[in-house]
């Protein structure tokens, strides 16, 4: 059949290239349907149990997407007229940001202070330019005194200071909207940046566009690196221009198709999914290598084209089918994921491989036929090599057999050593200008992670019970007293200022009001003084009944962020009314918590691809020995690669978490070419196991370590990635794929020999 069927195709070999080619192009127009999404919340799926509850909380309050201007004086002293002067000019100016909607500075902080029987609210700076000595020294004294600025918006050494910027963007197009805040914002501090003064950006509209940013920088140069190592890698093993051209045409054809039909099917962009295009263009390789491999051989043992490109498929074509749908099989697990953009990874990359299967089956044969092919002698290197290591391999076997087996144990008993957490802020390398400055602002001014709690009361206006106001206050001060906690943000803090002033600024009254009533009135004097901009709608709920309290925290782990969690937690339930009991909400809390289930969910589905593809091997390979004994080469390499990774890193982040089911079916390729032809040797031939796997090596050695070789390349090109989900991922597959290499060649053959008697 298949014989018949590739002769078929070269006879109409013209015919099968522009139906191919027609089919692409109308496939490929989907790519204009292309989207790219660079919003932190595209890592979360929309029944997200903590995103709900987050989407809620700023409902209820306002939005924290915000941008953080950092200032540092390079003479390490804020409160001087100069540096003052451009903190109220930035602050100002910082109010025509598109879609800015509150501006909070040292210098526009609303101070409140006594009058004989009133209360006078005011920016605690104006007119810096003017001020005396001894009235910036009392500025100082008065914001290094307030909680609510220190350690948020100055350090306590008084050398940085910064002016927080919050947005409430339409979120129409965030793709436009995003970039125009920020390119805004850089321009902005360009302006205000002296010889004195330097500028960072932070915050979480910073952090969107970084991962816009660090997506175009992938794109930009990862590809052009992968297909210059591809081509420099192709040439070097198959020696035949030809033949790499015939494979270069393949994997774009293959790319082309994938990213259109990701743009038919709405697919959106994210950082994670636009390394698609280099994981393709790595796997589109491999059905073409064993194929053009097996075809220069046949030429060199003396058939002619037609007889060559036909004997070639009909060796291949069982385990060219076998490995794109067990890779297939292997990149859709990753549904199973409860991250959307490893969704889109996972289906975009299969559609790749099933493209590159199609292509290989109808264009390939075309184009071998058509173009010219040199006959290569009758053994290069690389055949000689194989020969060589086949021969130690079965001289070997027992000692092989053993020492790759204590090998193999060495390894799996450091995968314990893998701690499953992660830090969503060293998703970023320090060459992004987001990691630099967020690394500056956290080691000199505040945090970076933060937990925000609705602490309800039970009833409209029940934020000014006393009774209520002593909880929120207790809850305030045990987080004070964490040494994780950089600052903590209390209505509590507002009250207990404005009924000192009320009796006339005398410390001893700094405390909390005794009675409902008072609360209620201050809050009202305070509010009603309060300019546009710099209301109470960020802390209050319209009724009253609840208020926010943020906590912002030192860069933390999400185990010591859950871990923090959890006491805070444990303290509410020992120490709070039922009512108060509040779950902590925000980026970094969603964050920490979809590392966890992601694993969960993955071990999940590498169990579906796993119990699948042993079913399809043993089922094609009509053998259960055989196919139990695939097992152990498909599945030692990534136990073997986590062990490693337990030795040199340690910890499994959200995405390392999904490459042993993206790698489970990949590293079945060579297994699958492998036994294909020790079968075909065993069956056909008659040959004993010996002879069967120095027949396999013969056929499809060289083949394997060709295409492992581009494999590994490839993915460790994404090594090279400033942004770590791809970097990770890209070099723990590359390890997976090599470690593969290691126990089909060294450990399967001597496993056969004495297994298969």
């Amino acid at each position: 059949m298949i014989n018949s069927y590739i002769a078929w195709i070269i006879r109409w070999r013209y015919g099968v290239i522009f139906l191919v080619l027609a089919l692409v192009a109308w496939a490929g127009s989907g790519a204009s349907f292309l989207q790219f999404k660079s919003d932190y919340r595209m890592f979360f799926s929309q029944d997200n149990p903590q995103l709900i509850a987050f989407e809620h909380l700023q409902n209820t309050y306002t939005k924290n997407d915000n941008v953080m201007f950092v200032l540092a004086p390079k003479d390490g002293k804020v409160f001087t007229a100069e540096t003052l002067a451009t903190v109220e000019k930035l602050t100002n100016a910082a109010w025509q940001i598109p879609y800015s909607s509150r501006v909070d500075s040292i210098t526009n902080f609303q101070h409140t202070k006594a009058d004989e029987d009133f209360m006078v609210v005011e920016d605690l700076v104006s007119e810096a330019e003017n001020l005396t000595s001894e009235e910036l020294k009392q500025v100082q004294k008065i914001a290094l005194n307030e909680p609510l600025l220190i350690d948020y918006l100055i350090s306590p050494q008084s050398h940085v200071t910064g002016i927080n910027v919050i947005m409430q963007l339409p979120g129409n197009n965030l793709n436009t909207e995003v970039p125009e805040v920020v390119s805004f914002a850089r321009k902005l501090a360009e302006q205000m940046r002296t010889e004195n003064l330097d500028i960072y950006l932070t915050g979480g509209i910073i952090i969107d566009n970084a991962f816009a940013e660090a997506s175009e920088q992938d794109m930009k140069f990862l590809i052009p690196i992968m297909f210059i190592v591809l081509l420099v890698t192709l040439g070097l093993l198959l020696r035949s221009l030809s033949g790499v051209w015939i494979v270069i045409v393949a994997i774009f054809l293959s790319n082309i198709v994938a990213m259109g039909l990701a743009g038919w099917f709405g697919i959106i962009l994210s950082p994670p999914s636009v390394t698609a295009p280099n994981i393709i263009m790595t796997l589109a390789v491999a059905d073409c290598v064993h194929i053009m491999a097996n075809f220069f051989s046949e030429l060199g043992n003396g058939r002619d084209k037609h007889t060559a490109i036909i004997e070639s498929f009909r060796l291949n074509f069982q385990p060219v089918f076998l490995t794109s749908l067990t890779t297939a099989i292997g990149f859709l697990t990753m549904n199973f994921s409860d991250s959307p953009p490893f969704h889109d990874l996972g289906n975009i990359s299969a559609m790749g491989v099933t493209a590159a299967f199609v292509l290989t089956m109808t264009l390939l044969p075309a184009l071998m036929f058509i173009l010219p092919a040199k006959v290569p002698s009758k053994q290069n290197w690389q055949e000689r090599a194989i020969t060589e290591l086949a021969e130690f391999v079965i001289r070997r076997r027992r000692v092989l057999l053993w020492g790759v087996t204590l090998l193999m144990l060495g390894f799996i008993i450091f995968i314990p050593r893998n701690e499953l957490n992660d830090n969503y802020l060293k998703y970023f390398d320090e060459t992004i200008e987001f990691r630099r400055a967020t690394d500056f602002t956290i080691e000199h001014l505040t945090g970076f992670d933060y937990i925000d709690y609705s602490v309800e009361s039970g009833k409209v206006g029940g934020i000014n019970e006393p009774a209520f106001l002593v909880e929120l206050e207790a809850f305030a001060k045990w987080f004070r007293q964490q040494p994780e906690t950089r600052y903590v943000y209390s209505v509590t803090d507002i009250i207990k200022r404005l009924n000192k002033n009320m009796h006339g600024d005398n410390p001893a009254w700094h405390k909390l009001p005794e009675s409902r009533e008072l609360s209620a009135q201050y809050l009202l004097l305070y509010e009603m003084s309060l300019p546009y901009g710099l209301d109470l709608n960020d802390r209050l709920n319209l009724d009253k009944s609840a208020t926010r309290l943020t906590v912002i925290l030192d860069s933390l782990s999400n185990n010591e962020l859950l871990a923090l969690e959890q006491r805070a937690q444990a303290w509410l339930k020992n120490n709070a009314p039922t009512i108060m009991q509040a779950e902590g909400s925000g980026t970094s809390i969603i964050f920490a918590h979809i590392g966890k289930r992601n694993i969960y969910n993955m071990l999940i589905g590498t169990t579906v691809a796993l119990l699948l593809i042993s079913l399809l091997l043993v089922f094609t390979l009509r053998s259960v020995k055989i196919g139990l004994i695939s097992m152990i080469p498909n599945l030692m390499p990534a136990a073997m690669a986590f062990g490693l990774w337990g030795i040199l890193v340690g910890q499994v982040t959200l995405a390392i978490a999904v490459v042993t089911a993206m790698t489970l079916g990949i590293v079945v390729d060579a297994t699958i070419h492998f036994l294909s032809k020790y079968l075909r040797a065993r069956r056909e031939n008659g040959l004993n196991a010996i002879e069967a796997v120095r027949y396999a090596f013969a056929t499809v050695g060289t083949a394997i370590w060709i295409n492992s070789g581009v494999l590994i390349a490839g993915f460790s090109v994404l090594g090279f990635s400033h942004f770590h989900i791809n970097s990770g991922m890209g070099i723990l597959t590359a390890i997976v794929i090599a470690f593969a290499l290691l126990t089909d060649f060294l450990l399967l053959s001597p496993l056969l020999i004495k297994v298969d008697r």
